[in-house]
């Protein structure tokens, strides 16, 4: 009879669930096999056999490698469930201890973000598959030798490459971050130079349009574009004119009570909507069609 023995740590239920489901598959082999708890001296073992009594030598052979690789899928799973938010954790503690709990909370929040592929994203796919195809290899690779292993001692020593693989999500996680605090910090300084400024218009319209520029209204609907934007670009002197942050340094400088944007489906740059929106507040409103939008569609057509 030949058999794995799991060494764990506490309860072994939910491990058992995962090699119950992964060793489901033998009974399509008609493979008989057996999985047990068994508690010695304050410590649990799952134990996993097969009986290869009826069994050619061969036929037992490859058997047991069929265990081994159910087996290690299992463990693969359990490891990325139950361990792998505790291991980012100590990555976080260990090399960026310099950021305060709350902070370290929201990388945390973000790393699992990435490792869970929450965004379902093709690349975050495909790495999602790499870290686990890591961790099966490496099982595989230590029942090459041993028919025994201790759980948290594998995943702390064994898993090098995987834990890797972690820091380096960790790093991205902490990176995108730091983008957002200073992003977050840029919009709280365009909200201060709003707040100290009069308006200048009540309300402004702006009318997005196909080639990336901007049309702008006040609010009896007469072009102002001329008069907002000519002294900004006066001031640049070489290099292509960024259209979007043209926009956004206009409406600040005019600080308009309202503004309403039209075309929306035209505006390549979807951040601009969201900068605007942070910035002015409860001041935004997007118009989802009127004889405005219509007018400059049929201009931008012909």
């Amino acid at each position: 009879m030949q058999f794995i023995c799991i060494g764990v740590d506490g309860r072994a239920e939910d491990i058992m669930q995962h090699m119950n489901n992964q060793l489901q598959q033998l009974k399509s082999k008609k493979i008989n096999y057996s999985i047990d708890e068994v508690d010695s001296d304050g410590s649990t073992s799952i134990i996993c056999r097969i009986d290869d009594g009826k069994l050619y030598k061969e036929k037992s052979v490859q058997s047991y490698k069929t265990l081994k690789i159910l087996v290690s899928n299992a463990l693969a799973d359990y490891i990325i469930r139950q361990y792998e938010e505790k291991l980012i954790s100590r990555i976080i503690n260990g090399n960026y201890c310099y950021f305060n709990a709350v902070e370290k909370k929201e990388i945390l929040n973000k790393a699992l973000k990435i490792v869970r592929n929450e965004e379902r994203t093709f690349l975050n796919t495909l790495f999602q598959i790499r870290r686990r195809n890591v961790i099966v290899r490496k099982l595989l690779d230590y029942f090459e030798n041993t028919d025994s292993l201790i759980l948290d001692g594998f995943v702390n020593f064994r898993l090098k490459d995987y834990i890797k693989d972690l820091e380096e999500i960790v790093d991205k996680a902490v990176d995108d971050f730091l983008m957002e605090r200073e992003y977050k910090e840029f919009i709280r300084l365009l909200r201060y130079f709003v707040d100290i400024q009069e308006p200048k218009y009540d309300t402004i319209h702006v009318i997005a349009g196909f080639e990336g520029k901007y049309i702008l209204l006040d609010e009896k609907k007469g072009e102002i574009t001329n008069e907002c934007i000519q002294e900004f670009v006066n001031e640049i002197q070489d290099g292509e004119i960024n259209y979007d942050d043209l926009l956004v340094s206009t409406l600040i400088t005019f600080a308009p009570r309202k503004i309403v944007i039209h075309c929306t489906g035209q505006i390549k740059n979807k951040e601009l909507l969201e900068t605007i929106k942070n910035v002015f507040s409860g001041k935004v409103f997007i118009c989802n069609g009127c004889e405005t939008c219509t007018i400059n569609v049929v201009k931008n057509e012909k």
